[in-house]
């Protein structure tokens, strides 16, 4: 059963059924809220806790993780800021539910700002599937991902994230000494069956 605490996010936990499975973050796109993902959760990863938080702020109305100044460009300050709220956040239901570190799995803009809690804070997780990412952060710090695995799921015909800026998140990642896969799916911007599988094996090997 999902529980509903509010602590500093609004979001939902259902607890693990097999705890030897990595918890997930799931973290949605611009418009979503925190119950968007927990199916996707349930199809690749059947027995993982879920904690899905909901993005504090508001572009006409739809929840987001941060600002951005026009499609494809963010307000980069405020994308600090809230991936180290958002760290906090799972620092603190860490503690509350008991959970091992999680492996967050984001859609859209809920993939770029996991990919800049890896780059800031990258201690709040232990692996991260970015699906439809951008690069969160033009100039990001100095970061130890040494092991962490990171997968990034693009789709080729995406209208809205360039095929370069992916490439380059793959890159960061990288340089920072995570361990990246990078998929390009016959896909567009939207989330679909076709991700499924790829993060789902790429989950099992973990």
């Amino acid at each position: 059963m999902s529980i509903t605490a509010e602590f500093s996010f609004v979001h939902r936990f259902k607890p693990a059924s097999e705890p030897v499975q990595p918890p997930l973050l799931l973290l949605h796109a611009t418009g979503g809220n925190e119950d968007d993902l927990l199916p996707l959760g349930r199809m690749i990863s059947p027995g993982s806790a879920q904690l899905s938080p909901r993005g504090k702020v508001l572009e006409g109305g739809m929840p987001r993780f941060f600002r951005r100044l026009a499609e494809g460009v963010f307000d980069e300050d405020d994308v600090r800021r809230r991936a180290r709220e958002l760290a906090e956040f799972v620092a603190e239901a860490r503690e509350t539910y008991g959970l091992a570190a999680a492996v967050a799995v984001g859609f859209s803009n809920g993939a770029n700002i996991a990919a800049a809690v890896l780059q800031l804070r990258p201690e709040a997780l232990a692996g991260a599937a970015l699906i439809r990412a951008m690069v969160p952060l033009q100039e990001p710090p100095a970061a130890d991902l040494s092991g962490k695995p990171v997968l990034i799921i693009s789709g080729a015909s995406d209208p809205i994230v360039p095929a370069d800026n992916a490439k380059r998140l793959a890159a960061l990642l990288k340089s920072a000494g995570a361990t990246v896969q990078h998929h390009m799916l016959p896909a567009g911007h939207g989330l679909s069956q076709t991700d499924v599988a790829p993060i789902k094996a790429w989950i099992e090997q973990l």
